[in-house]
């Protein structure tokens, strides 16, 4: 009796451990923003951001093997500053938004780098339903009960089949600020 009195209590420690560890993103304290250059007759970069952050951050900073992050944004949520241009980016050609409603991104490791408060994210990065492993470093800072996790990667678009635009970079760099309580 006395060994399962001791289990019961440890599964009891573990299960409350494992819930203090777990995050949601809040959009409103949150960005997802890309950058990309685009070339007609002048030079300029295009900026824009996604809405419809959703997901779960599991994360400890003693315990960064045990790390998971399992986050999307809504496609049809781009917004560019420009009507004309965030609805053709909707388009089949672009992000096809009726099709592949979700850009995704889960962790598949999180590895301690030598910065403070720094860290690298490898996993999956799921748009226009192809799926490429990416890498990228971040920085996670403990705020108000929750975490700020910050980090930036540039990916190529057309390994994602984001348009064959001559005239757009095919880098496109991305910029994420995300507030987890």
């Amino acid at each position: 009796m006395k060994a399962y009195s001791i289990i019961v209590a440890l599964f009891i420690c573990s299960v409350n451990s494992g819930l203090a560890q777990r995050y949601i993103p809040v959009e409103q304290s949150s960005s997802v923003q890309f950058n990309v250059s685009h070339q007609m007759i002048f030079k300029s970069t295009v900026t824009g951001t996604f809405k419809g952050l959703k997901g779960t951050i599991v994360f400890d900073p003693s315990n960064v093997t045990g790390a998971t992050f399992d986050i999307s944004v809504a496609a049809g949520t781009v917004e560019s500053g420009i009507g004309m241009r965030d609805n053709h980016l909707k388009e089949e050609s672009y992000f096809d938004v009726k099709k592949y409603p979700l850009i995704s991104i889960k962790s598949q490791s999180i590895i301690k780098t030598s910065g403070e408060n720094t860290y690298t994210f490898v996993g999956a990065l799921t748009m226009k339903g192809v799926t490429k492993t990416i890498s990228f470093p971040f920085t996670a800072k403990a705020e108000n009960g929750g975490y700020h996790f910050k980090g930036n990667f540039k990916l190529n678009r057309l390994e994602y089949n984001i348009s064959t635009d001559n005239s757009i970079d095919k880098n496109v760099e991305v910029d994420l600020d995300v507030v987890a309580k």
